[in-house]
């Protein structure tokens, strides 16, 4: 997997751009919290194809860009992001009558049963572990969207 990922790197920018936020052309919109740039690429590859992506290198930049008004669809979140955990994320915006409705799905090397219980018990919706298949990640945003009722494109 690793000349997939060194490949796409060098076809790519993966310079932190300029946050200007989400769009309003009505596609669904998805806010990851990844500090990895490896990661962060091959997150936007994947969903990229279907879903609008906004990636936040920290949770807490994440909370700032939540704060400004851009409103995601979906969240999905590394769970050792600097500064601010992903767990500690969930509990903010699980704090926020107008966050607190929006889905969170954690990524995260963790794989503790344990890790994973006190995430979903904390607020989040799904948690997967890595190394992952994108196409099972894909399907699991799916299957949270459709649970939300929001118009999901078969990919």
């Amino acid at each position: 997997m690793i000349p997939v990922i060194n490949n796409l790197l060098n076809t790519h920018n993966t310079s932190k751009s300029t946050r200007m936020g989400f769009s309003d052309t009505g596609q669904t919109k998805i806010l990851i919290i990844e500090d990895d740039n490896y990661m962060q690429l091959i997150l936007r590859k994947f969903l990229g194809k279907s879903y609008e992506i906004e990636i936040c290198p920290s949770a807490l930049e994440a909370l700032s860009f939540l704060q400004n008004g851009n409103i995601p669809d979906l969240v999905i979140s590394d769970l050792n992001t600097p500064n601010l955990s992903g767990l500690e994320f969930i509990t903010q915006m699980q704090s926020s009558d107008f966050f607190k409705s929006i889905p969170v799905v954690i990524v995260s090397g963790e794989d503790s049963s344990e890790i994973r219980v006190k995430c979903l018990n904390t607020g989040a919706d799904d948690f997967i572990v890595k190394p992952f298949n994108p196409a099972e990640l894909e399907a699991r945003v799916r299957a949270i969207l459709r649970r939300i009722g929001k118009n999901v494109q078969s990919i």
